[in-house]
């Protein structure tokens, strides 16, 4: 049974070999993009169009048409290939439409070479668009998937291959309308009949009926190794398709059409599947492995921590966290959208049964009725159903990904902290928080920023903190008995968001003190009213503070005016390239100054130095990390507003303010803080103080 997705769903692949069909109301452009895991393009030898119709692995039609047929095999993909991307766009000159809107929507359905339908998207919702990305087949975890994708685009193809990372993108688009107008295609020649397959048609099955050949590399060499991260009429498409190039068989016999490279054993007979569900694709045969060894079989494959690309197993933990980030997103998406598509069709309906006046009353009406009800109770479960098979699988993944997570990505209560030491060299990323959404109330997904931090940090303490959390709410009520929280009863008050405010600040900042090496991370405090003393005993305590902030506006003048120096300083030299001329009273190790109780304290030299601060300091390793309520700053005025755009917000409290890049769902912010009763910040504290002191 074909599945019938909406934009965003995916569906798994469980076959290496597809064929890819296009519909269209008017002639169409076919091509494929070969990206990573991010959907980079390597450059214009990663596209297949008209004008280069045979990548590895792919083949594609070489003429516009309203039909055409894609063949695609996954197996035979270099290893960096992570998203093959279908492309549809407007040719220019051939008719008279220039954009999607002015035709039927065109529909691209994913086959088995047997024709047998895997999965189709109609690409809805286009108007002035006049090429787009219909659908993409993504790899995770060794898992092939296709995800109906929908981006259109106005400009064209020159914007849709920019958009891929493609810096020729003009130069390729226009390559590619020249093959279009010089009709390349319509001089197709025929597949090349390998000796001793003349007569195809006179054995076994009836030749429409046979899986169509397999699409072999490219004759332009091996594929490339593993690297960094989705017609005419029928002749013309039957011309179109790949020449098979399996050996010939002897005597006439049945073509052998598996991939000349690759070998694999059918999964024991009684063997039961295991998250995730979707089957993987064959394995490589290994050339090393003596002769008669078996080949590995096919069937799912099991989660492992680190399966994404990267040089190190750290890059590929942040690659892995990022790509279960996107993958739960667009999960969350194609299920809300189905079920929005389930509610309006039952509004419909409902209308729709209930326009005659005969079938208002009586039993007409209750059958009428609960025939739409049934269509949308089985609607919602199935897009239920397809979203629960995905969290399983990410909730698998999650299980082995999170116990191997170093330091800077771990949480505070990961074994990994008891027996911490001082790096030799600077994290790629640091964990902030935790990010959840409402359908999935168990599933963490870490939030990691890159480092070094191109954007200061805002701990909001004031009562907009806990806005968006205010009410019931189960998701809320689960993190806050997760963090240890004794703020059980109802909303916390002004002081109680302050003190997790600052407990929050001194958690990061132990955080970044214990990631960096020892002496290349400092902290600095401007508390003007004293009142963060108790918060900030931890750092004081172990000295990774060499003392109390001074309080009053003499320790904010201090200690601002010795980061503006630093700041100056280091542009200059950094300028000059003098580096050797620094003074050598400078602390030249990054910094990061925690400013809490703001603007208390502060007068308008302050805090001009505040925003130089913010701009300008985190390109010379000062990090600006403000605790405050931006309500108290309302006597300045518009005047701030830049200072707190700049910054990353976040909340001492679970708040749902975050938004995610790709479709822009309003994500759940939980706060890392240490158990309730742990003693690991402190412990770890000191261990970083003794590394300082024997370094």
């Amino acid at each position: 049974m074909t599945a019938e997705l909406v934009r965003g769903q995916n569906h798994p692949l469980d076959r290496a070999r597809v064929e890819i069909r296009v519909t269209a109301g008017s002639p169409v452009v076919a091509g494929v993009t070969l990206g990573d895991e991010q959907g980079r393009l390597a450059g214009a030898e990663a596209v297949a169009h008209p004008g280069a119709p045979r990548r590895p692995g792919i083949e594609v039609p070489r003429q516009a048409a309203a039909d055409h047929r894609i063949a695609v095999d996954l197996d035979a993909l270099p290893g960096d290939v992570h998203r093959v991307s279908v492309l549809l766009a407007l040719p220019r000159g051939i008719g008279a439409l220039s954009t999607f809107g002015s035709a039927a929507a065109p529909s691209v359905t994913v086959t088995g070479l047997d024709g047998t339908g895997i999965a189709r998207y109609t690409v809805t919702g286009l108007g002035a668009e006049s090429a787009v990305v219909a659908v993409e087949l993504y790899r995770r975890q060794g898992v092939w998937k296709v995800r109906a994708v929908g981006q259109g685009y106005a400009d064209g193809l020159t914007a849709m291959l920019h958009d891929q990372g493609l810096p020729q993108a003009a130069e390729l688009a226009a390559e590619i309308e020249e093959a279009i107008s010089r009709g390349q295609a319509r001089a197709v020649q025929a597949p090349a009949v390998a000796a001793g397959r003349s007569e195809r048609a006179g054995a076994g099955p009836a030749a429409a009926d046979r899986p169509s050949p397999a699409c072999p590399p490219a004759s332009d060499g091996p594929p490339s190794a593993p690297g960094a991260a989705s017609g005419t009429g029928a002749k013309a498409a039957a011309a179109a398709q790949p020449a098979d190039v399996s050996p010939a068989p002897v005597g006439g016999g049945p073509i052998d059409y598996r991939h000349p490279q690759r070998r694999s054993t059918p999964p024991p007979a009684g063997q039961a599947p295991t998250a995730p569900a979707a089957p993987a694709p064959a394995a490589p045969a290994d050339a090393s492995a003596p002769a008669g060894t078996p080949a590995p079989p096919d069937g799912p494959s099991l989660p492992v921590a680190g399966d994404a690309a990267g040089w190190s197993m750290e890059e590929r933990l942040y690659n892995q966290v990022w790509g279960m980030f996107e993958d739960l997103a667009r999960s969350v998406a194609a299920y809300r959208s189905a079920s929005g598509f389930a509610e309006s069709r039952l509004e419909q309906e409902l209308d729709q049964a209930l326009s005659d006046p005969r079938n208002r009353l009586g039993t007409a009406a209750d059958a009428a009725r609960a025939t739409a009800r049934d269509k949308h109770a089985a609607l919602v479960a199935q897009a239920r159903a397809a979203l629960d098979r995905d969290l399983a699988q990410l909730a698998a993944e999650s299980a082995v990904v999170e116990p191997a997570l170093p330091p800077a990505f771990a949480r505070w209560d990961h074994p990994v902290w008891q027996g911490h030491h001082a790096p030799l060299e600077r994290p790629m990323a640091l964990r902030l928080g935790d990010l959840h959404l409402p359908e999935v109330l168990d599933l963490r997904i870490p939030m990691l920023v890159r480092l070094p931090l191109e954007r200061g940090l805002w701990i909001d303490s004031g009562p907009d903190a806990y806005a968006g959390s205010a009410g019931p709410d189960p998701d809320r009520d689960i993190a806050r008995r997760e963090l240890g929280s004794a703020l059980t009863d109802g909303p916390p008050d002004e002081a109680g968001l302050r003190r997790l405010a600052m407990e929050t600040a001194v958690a990061i900042a132990a955080r970044m003190l214990a990631i960096h090496p020892a002496g290349d991370f400092a902290v600095q405090v401007i508390d003007p009213g004293g009142t963060a003393a108790p918060a900030l005993a931890p750092l004081v305590e172990s000295g990774a503070l060499p003392a109390a902030p001074v309080p009053g506006a003499k320790g904010v003048a201090t200690v601002l005016e010795a980061l503006t120096r630093r700041v100056d300083l280091v542009q200059m030299a950094v300028r000059h390239r003098a580096g050797d001329a620094l003074p050598p009273d400078l602390d030249t190790a990054e910094q990061l100054l925690i400013v809490h109780d703001f603007p208390h304290g502060f007068d308008d030299r302050a805090l001009t130095q505040l925003r130089y601060l913010a701009d300008e300091g985190p390109a010379v390793g000062v990090h600006l990390l403000m605790v405050a309520d931006r309500a108290q700053s309302r006597e300045y005025g518009p005047v701030l507003d830049p200072l707190w755009r700049s910054l990353l917000r976040i909340t001492p409290v679970p708040d749902a303010h975050l938004a995610d890049p790709w479709v822009g769902h309003a994500w759940t912010y939980e706060p890392l803080l240490a158990p309730k009763g742990s003693q690991v910040v402190r412990q770890v504290l000191g261990r970083v103080a003794a590394a300082r002191r024997a370094s």
